[in-house]
């Protein structure tokens, strides 16, 4: 058989659309799934059914959460002074394991890159603004967490000169280059990432 049935390669097209999956990992994925029992792939459909039908964004950080509030916002005992913004929702749960970082979370779902047309209005910025100037706000320090490349260092300097335009701006904190420049938060490794949070500066802008 020279060519895959259209519905294999059909299936092979959906997995490559996942990002790393290039064509022979998405063959090796289907013919994985070829070897299940119907039980089997089953279950895998309603799990990723159930995933879309339950997971939301919260309407507080943006992260993900089964209710309008995820468990992080609701949590009491977190530093409600202390807000960390990261580009997305890997980034937060990397923080998560570190299990030193006790402060709230902002989620921007991206940086701000003109070249792929992601522009400030495309992200959460606006509403982590909102969230800072809001009356009762505790917010003392906001954590600029975003990867240390162009695109987040770019967004970590707009979002200081936006937050430092307004009167009562909180302080505005950058995390430590232990991150190697071009990497990836959600690959460090937890002493990395403890370190860097700990090492945190002035942001500059």
């Amino acid at each position: 058989m020279s060519e895959l049935l259209p519905p294999l390669d059909r299936l092979i097209q959906q997995f490559r659309k996942l990002p790393g999956v290039g064509r022979k990992s998405a063959q090796r994925y289907v013919f994985r799934l070829l070897e299940m029992s119907d039980a089997e792939a089953a279950e895998l459909a309603e799990a990723i059914l159930d995933a879309k039908r339950s997971v939301r964004h919260c309407s507080v950080c943006f992260g993900l959460s089964q209710d309008e509030v995820c468990p992080v916002c609701l949590d009491e005992e977190r530093d409600r002074t202390t807000v960390c913004v990261v580009e997305d929702v890997r980034t937060m749960l990397t923080f998560e394991r570190v299990r030193e970082y006790r402060g709230l979370y902002h989620v921007l779902h991206g940086a701000i890159s003109p070249m792929t047309g992601v522009t400030p209005d495309k992200l959460k910025i606006d509403e982590l603004v909102e969230r800072v100037k809001a009356a009762d706000s505790v917010i003392g320090e906001v954590i600029l967490a975003t990867n240390p490349t162009v695109e987040g260092e770019t967004t970590a300097l707009y979002i200081t000169k936006l937050l430092r335009s307004y009167p009562n701006a909180p302080k505005i904190t950058r995390i430590a280059y232990g991150i190697p420049v071009g990497g990836e938060l959600e690959y460090a490794d937890e002493l990395t990432l403890s370190r860097a949070l700990e090492g945190r500066r002035n942001s500059e802008g």
